[in-house]
């Protein structure tokens, strides 16, 4: 349907890494007779060897069995080198292998480099948020197909493109490695350059009678407002979204291919959520005066590249969410046409926690606009017999547990659609009429919303049990609050550290020595030496000599006066740490926008 032709160079799907003393050396071991590639552990420089250097006597290099090099980063005393070390096959995208990463490494190529001691100091920061970055969930590549685009846009693909190397295929937007990967490009190491996505993979077969189907969602992240929940919230000047993700859901059957793509993605305003250990900090709306230039850029850059947009607003009415539902509606009506729809669906209004069941209520104002719009369908020789014209974009506060759940709803009547237009299911036929059908479907969901909520928030999605299993439950609901706690406690004394590495990764900072660095060289006293368990600590501290003190205050007056000053000390701590939540316990420490 969608190969691509043999001349194409293909990547490498097995190398072995040497580490000498001067340089590391990457051999292919798959088969492949292309040349080696070493890299100067001096200087970082990169070059193609026909042979592996000999190995001295006197130390014998380490080996390590690698699948692909992700890419290389350049810092501030050399450079470090990502490869995969460790992979896992989960399924096939099309006919192609796809695997996950399971494990990165980097690899520091900084031997000799002479640095000042406060660039020493800036790079073992760096060093560290690398140490961040090795732990990096839900990445995917293949060897042999573009995953960063759908089966539509593959299909769509000429002649001439398909002639291309997967990275030069790829959707910028998607590709995780794009910045990462410019040093491979700038040294033309076709062999070597592996595009990589983060999102989700699943995929399971099912009988219907005696037919068998194979249904498979994959999810793809955009890395251009990338990052962790609450440090990255809104939009950004040119409209790019924070949490914006690609779901597209395909079914195989028969030779057959069904793909139906929606998109979900943070309210297209500029605005932030501004950590300070409030349990939900307050909603700020920036430069309202900009808004509608913001969503008018993100709605057009939807337009051109999924055509109509139905926008499926799930926030509450009331409060913080209620003021900035507010301005998303009333904006929207400076870009609303025939293409582009805005609907309000208050999802805890009409669904309370447990009723969500009641989201029908919201597929029946959706219908016709999915009707309308479609999904693709490819014969058994790949000629395209219909072709999605349009995209639900969904979002909540966060877009993780009320959208996963209503994309979840939406994913299921459109299998269904497609199910009856190929004479599998009968007209009243659903999915829930066939029980192993419908449990592998719920937990397709299920995980892809984990997966996505563990990338933006740290913890598996709330509400999830409602997608696994079609009804709350008890247990379900208690493990919400835990994650709802534990989503807290990363936000506030986490989170700030992977953000500074994944905007490293990606990027969107230019690593500098001028940059103003007595910020972090200069700090002292109790901000050096702060961490939420001290806090903590000393507050509680403060509080139990508060409470003896106070007991004892009856019978001498200089309890009385030290359960005054204990009182007072941890009343402060508890407010300064809360005015300076986000400097005091997790400061940023990049500060160059690229």
């Amino acid at each position: 349907m969608m190969e691509r032709a043999d001349s194409v160079q293909k990547l490498y799907t097995r190398m072995r890494l040497w580490e000498f003393p001067d340089q590391f050396v990457i051999e292919p071991t798959d088969g492949s007779s292309g040349s080696s590639l070493a890299v100067s552990r001096v200087d970082g420089s990169m070059k193609l060897i026909d042979e592996v250097p000999e190995c001295s006597s006197l130390r014998v290099p380490k080996i390590f069995t690698i699948f692909g090099v992700v890419g290389m980063l350049r810092l501030l005393a050399g450079s470090y080198l990502l490869v995969i070390t460790e992979r896992e096959c989960v399924g096939s995208y099309l006919g192609h292998p796809i695997f996950k990463v399971s494990r990165l490494k980097v690899f520091p190529c900084d031997n000799s480099l002479k640095t000042t001691p406060a660039e020493q100091k800036i790079e073992m920061e760096f060093s560290g948020l690398l140490n961040v970055a090795e732990k990096t969930s839900g990445l995917f590549f293949s060897y042999e197909t573009n995953l960063t685009l759908s089966a539509q846009r593959l299909n769509d693909l000429g002649d001439e493109s398909r002639l291309l190397p997967l990275w030069r295929q790829a959707e910028p937007r998607f590709l995780w490695n794009n910045y990462i990967l410019e040093v491979l490009i700038d040294n033309k190491l076709e062999p070597y350059l592996l595009p990589v996505v983060q999102g989700s993979f699943y995929h399971f077969q099912a009988a219907i009678g005696i037919d068998i189907i194979d249904v498979t969602l994959i999810a793809r992240r955009c890395t251009r407002r990338n990052g962790t929940r609450m440090w990255r919230r809104g939009a950004d000047p040119d409209g790019y979204v924070a949490n914006f993700v690609e779901t597209e859901q395909i079914m195989q059957f028969n030779g057959y291919t069904a793909s139906f793509v929606q998109v979900r993605g943070s309210i297209p305003l500029p605005w932030q959520q501004i950590v300070d250990l409030t349990y939900k900090p307050k909603f700020e709306l920036l430069k309202p005066e900009e808004a509608p230039r913001v969503l008018e850029r993100h709605f057009l850059d939807l337009r051109k590249k999924y055509g109509a947009v139905l926008a499926v607003d799930l926030v509450n009415k009331h409060g913080g969410e209620g003021r900035l539902c507010e301005k998303f509606g009333s904006t929207m009506q400076h870009v609303a046409s025939n293409d582009v729809r805005y609907l309000h669906f208050d999802f805890h209004h009409v669904c309370g926690h447990i009723h969500f069941d009641r989201l029908s209520i919201l597929y029946d104002q959706i219908s016709d606009f999915l009707e309308r719009n479609g999904y693709l369908l490819l014969n058994e020789k790949g000629e395209k017999m219909k072709e999605q014209l349009g995209v639900v974009r969904t979002n909540c506060i966060d877009c993780l547990d009320r959208t996963n759940v209503t994309q979840s709803m939406i994913g299921r009547n459109m299998l269904e659609y497609q199910l009856r237009r190929l004479g599998v299911f009968g007209a009243e036929e659903t999915i829930s009429s066939h029980p192993n059908l419908d449990e592998s479907f719920k937990i397709l969901w299920a995980n892809h919303g984990d997966d996505i909520s563990t990338q933006y928030s740290g913890t598996p999605a709330l509400k999830g049990d409602f997608v696994r299993f079609g009804h709350r439950t008890v247990q379900g609901v208690i493990q919400d609050g835990c994650n709802a706690l534990l989503r807290y406690y990363y936000n506030n004394f986490c989170d700030g550290t992977k953000q500074d590495a994944i905007d490293l990764l990606q990027g969107h900072y230019i690593v500098s020595v001028s940059r103003d660095t007595a910020s972090t060289s200069q700090k002292g006293g109790l901000e050096a030496i702060a961490s939420f368990p001290l806090a903590f600590g000393l507050v509680l501290t403060g509080f139990l000599f508060a409470t003896m003190s106070l007991r004892q205050v009856q019978y001498d007056f200089r309890h009385f006066f030290f359960s005054l000053m204990w009182a007072g000390i941890s009343v402060g701590i508890a407010a300064f740490v809360r005015a300076n939540g986000r400097v005091f316990c997790n400061r940023p420490r990049l500060h160059n926008p690229r």
